[in-house]
């Protein structure tokens, strides 16, 4: 989870270039006292770290939003799919050393803090909404492991990413030992987690440690699309299927058979399962109701 020491050096690393960022149209997204925005456009929840100041950096405070507001998503059936993104250069840069620096935290309340760290990220995993990733810079640290738990993840191609605790002296979290080796296999999850060498967005799509690179400026449009693709399958399969695509890896064959035919017989008796096949005949869109 370790991240930014500081100014322009996330992860501990070399110097990382501020360059441009793509911001959601909003209401000026300055240095607030909020470490994330929550901003509502029709179906999609974008939630912004905004942090800037600190490259988006995570604290206990940013994690606990996060939380409120995932959960708050996962109760509201009217929010089909969340956003998660970064205001300013980065899209963030870890955990913020410097808190960790300046006060020694007791038992108590390192735990209170990876407690809050792994619900963050056990949320954005398991929640039956998808959450879309516009990962709009550097991604280091406790920030790549944000990226790599969304559904779906679309990185700038000039960002950064790294994953520097073994070389920070501390440990990854986020289930990123699991993730990548379910990504990449387990000879390239060692490297990058032993040797925590930074990567560009570029490659990270080339191995598939994330969905797609595009251009800095296109980001935040490209997962927008896609979030409003999402938005428009039925809620119910959609949940279904995010729930067992993951641990599918970890089923025997028939397991993994048996757990699907479980949904698909709930999924059978559901209204939207009406509604797709009156609309696939009709040859309209279908409206789907999660119902």
């Amino acid at each position: 989870m370790a991240g930014s020491d500081g100014g322009t050096r996330p992860g501990g690393g070399a110097d990382i270039p501020a360059g441009r960022s793509d911001t959601p149209p909003r209401a000026e997204l300055g240095d607030t006292s909020d470490p994330l925005l929550a901003s509502r456009g029709g179906p999609l929840l974008t939630l912004t770290l905004n942090r800037p100041h600190r490259l988006n950096a995570v604290n206990l405070s940013l994690y606990g939003r996060l939380v409120s507001e995932l959960e708050r998503a996962d109760a509201d059936p009217s929010i089909r799919c969340v956003i998660l993104t970064g205001n300013g250069s980065a899209f963030c840069a870890g955990a913020d050393l410097k808190v960790h620096r300046d006060r020694p935290q007791s038992p108590e309340e390192r735990h209170r803090y990876t407690q809050l760290a792994q619900r963050t990220n056990h949320l954005i995993q398991s929640i039956g909404t998808p959450v879309v990733a516009a990962v709009n810079g550097h991604a280091i640290g406790a920030g790549l492991e944000l990226a790599l738990s969304a559904d779906l993840a679309i990185v700038a191609e000039d960002a950064r990413l790294r994953l520097p605790e073994i070389a920070l002296g501390t440990f990854v979290g986020g289930g990123a030992v699991y993730t990548l080796a379910e990504r990449v296999g387990v000879l390239k999850a060692r490297e990058i987690i032993l040797l925590g060498d930074f990567f560009s967005g570029s490659e990270a799509a080339a191995m598939g440690v994330l969905n797609r690179s595009v251009p800095r400026a296109e980001v935040l449009d490209t997962a927008t699309r896609l979030a409003h693709r999402l938005a428009r399958r039925a809620p119910i399969p959609l949940a279904a299927a995010k729930k067992l695509i993951g641990p599918a890896a970890a089923l025997s064959r028939e397991e993994a058979l048996e757990r699907e035919r479980a949904a698909l017989e709930e999924i059978f008796g559901t209204a939207d399962w009406r509604e797709g096949l009156a609309a696939f005949h009709e040859k309209r869109p279908p409206r789907y109701r999660g119902e």
